[in-house]
This record gives structure tokens, sequence and C-alpha cells, in this order.
């Protein structure tokens, strides 16, 4: 049992130098020797946790896609799709912000990731994953009769994941970026072009802890 649980935190140890390395030097440029010393692990150790970078990279992902993940089912019962997805975004922006497995995942599209189709590939398939999510939930929204009547639930997803994508990138160098604040605000000013004015009170721009709900310059 304490060699398993030796291994595990070798592993995750790893893991998280990985995702550091390819955040700072991007995918392709990350070397394992850089990444094991990072880790405080010998070379040879690594490969017998890993095979190879790329067995690394598909670590990563997975870690990030498992984080990713426990955010958008851990829906608050009772709590509407469009609510839902205002607490998953404060949600991933905060992780972003703290857990270098998941900016790294993401990452992997852009910046010094974008040198390397392998990295960017990698970056996609977590980003897919979200962005198939936000579409879902915003469809569920259109059924639910949350969208006011011109809004295109495929429309609505793109601009909130291109959104957050800037939130993502400006958050790396300024931290105001991904705080709750800045994100609650730019929640202020979408929902009322996307939610039906007479459910406008059943969404809170700063998430389901928020004490009041959205205000409208369209509500009576």
């Amino acid at each position: 049992m304490v060699k398993q649980e030796r291994a595990a935190r070798t592993r995750e140890s790893l893991v998280r130098a990985a995702a550091e390395v390819f955040a700072e030097e991007g995918y392709e440029t990350a070397s394992i020797a850089t990444i094991s010393k990072r880790a405080g692990v010998s070379t040879g150790g690594l490969h017998f946790h890993f095979g190879s970078k790329a067995a690394l990279g598909d670590a990563v992902v997975e870690r990030a896609a498992e984080s990713l993940r426990m955010i958008t089912v851990s829906r608050i019962a009772g709590a509407n799709s469009l609510q839902s997805l205002v607490d998953s975004t404060h949600d991933l922006v905060a992780l972003l912000g703290r857990d270098a497995v998941v900016s790294a995942a993401f990452g992997l599209v852009a910046g010094n990731g974008a040198r390397s189709a392998v990295g960017r590939e990698r970056g996609w398939a977590v980003r897919r994953q979200w962005q198939r999510w936000v579409e879902a939930m915003f469809r569920e929204a259109a059924a639910e009769g949350l969208l006011a009547d011109a809004v295109s639930p495929r429309d609505a997803a793109a601009a909130v994941v291109a959104a957050i994508v800037g939130f993502e990138v400006l958050g790396a160098d300024r931290r105001e970026w991904s705080s709750r604040s800045s994100l609650t605000r730019y929640w202020n000013l979408m929902l009322p072009q996307l939610v039906a004015r007479h459910r406008l009170g059943d969404v809170l721009a700063g998430g389901s802890a928020e004490p009041s709900p959205v205000r409208s310059a369209r509500a009576s």
C-alpha cells in the first residue's frame, strides 16, 4: 500500500511538472529532462511511469478533462440550465487561475503550445468538451423557455465560449480578469440580451451565491 501511494504521488508530481513546463515553454519545446528536474524525479523514473512525452501530455489533458467534468456535472439541485452555465463559468475561470494542469491543457491551443500540432490537438480535446457542454446548456435553456425569442442557442454558445477564452488569456497576465467581479460584470451585460424578459430574475450573474438577480434596462 505504501509503495502504491508513493507511486501515485510520483505520478501526480510528474503530471503537475509537465503541465507547468508545457505552459511555460510549449508542448513541442518542453523536454523530458526539464520535466523530470521540475518534478524531482529521475528521467528513468519518469519513463517508468510515462513512456513518453506524449503519454504525459495525455495525462495532463485527461486530468484537466476530469476537473472540467466535475464542474459541469455538479449542478446545484433545482438550478435552471442558464444558472448552471453561469455557475460553471465562474468555477472554470477560478480553476484556470489556480490549477496548473487545467490551465496548461487549455493553453496548449494558443501561445507557446500553438507551435505544436500535437499540443494543439490535445488542448482542443478539452476545449471541445467545454464547448459541447455550453451548447447543450443553451439548447436546454431554449427548451425551458429561458432564452429571448431572437437568440440562437448555437450563436449564444459561441459568444460565451469566445468570452471565456478571452478571460483565460487576459487573466494569465492580469489577475483582475479572472476575478469573480469581472465575470459577474460580463454576465450582467450579457444576460439581458440572452434571457427572456420575464425570466431574468431566474438567473444570477454572480453565480448561485449572489444575493440579488441580474438587473436589466429592459426589466419593468
